[in-house]
């Protein structure tokens, strides 16, 4: 299903050279849902883990429909183990609850929490579920890999400025299955403690901003990859909401 879904990119992911970065941007009014910028947004990037988003949507479905518990045991195992972020990696218990699991992801954006998901639910239903959700080229491919080989799909997750910033407009208007479904999204995504990149504008607490700040609040999903620099999220304030989506691919050297 991964590699089917790979496929059905055909535009190629960008290839910058040396000193020329691609930068996508996209910007929306959530009130209204107006475009306030666009910058080549319908370029399709490599996202490296803003595609976690969709998994964190078809969990919230699964806990909101009763097919999948809070308090689930979800146990780790050796295949789920990738280098890279994370803080499961690092804690002694082999086993947290399917939320944990979850929280886990939006705030750390954890690739062992990624995985056992991923294992729990399966990419078909993730990618029925960014079908669902009306995504045509942003989606989450594969799971969390230390090595991608020419047989693996070409990423962890692809997408395009112009559908991140709509869908982040769409779980701020809870149109996302439901409110409840939205709202459980987003408040995962609150938690995210990387604002090294559009984020970094506000000010906030990485570590605590779930609650405004200045009455000013986030919630959003980064991606970090060699060469991807990613951010989509909602941005609050007291004189609106801006959904946003700003992509980078750049020549690492």
């Amino acid at each position: 299903a991964a590699i089917f879904y790979a496929r059905r990119v055909t535009v190629p992911l960008p290839a910058p050279r040396p000193g020329a970065p691609i930068v996508s941007v996209s910007l929306r009014d959530a009130g209204g849902g107006a475009m306030l910028a666009a910058e080549d947004a319908d370029r399709v990037h490599n996202t490296a883990s803003i595609g976690t988003v969709v998994l964190l949507a078809e969990i919230a479905v699964r806990l909101a429909d009763g097919r999948l518990s809070r308090d689930e045991p979800l146990t780790r195992t050796a295949e789920d183990a990738v280098p890279g972020p994370g803080l499961w990696q690092h804690l002694r218990t082999d086993t947290l609850p399917a939320a944990d699991v979850a929280a886990l992801v939006g705030a750390v954006s954890d690739n062992m929490a990624t995985n056992v998901l991923l294992r729990r639910v399966g990419l078909t239903s993730v990618t029925e579920r960014a079908r669902t959700m009306g995504l045509t080229h942003t989606a989450l491919l594969d799971r969390v890999r230390e090595v991608r080989r020419p047989s693996d799909p070409p990423a962890l997750s692809v997408g395009t400025a112009a559908e991140l910033s709509g869908l982040m407009l769409a779980l701020h208007h809870g149109q996302v299955r439901s409110r409840a479904v939205s709202r459980q999204v987003l408040d995962w995504l609150a938690l995210d403690t990387d604002t090294s990149m559009v984020a970094g504008a506000l000010g906030l607490d990485p570590l605590a901003h779930t609650d405004p700040d200045r009455g000013l609040g986030l919630a959003h999903k980064t991606g970090t990859l060699t060469g991807v620099r990613a951010d989509v999220g909602l941005a609050s304030g007291p004189r609106g909401v801006v959904a946003y989506a700003v992509l980078c691919t750049f020549d690492d050297r």
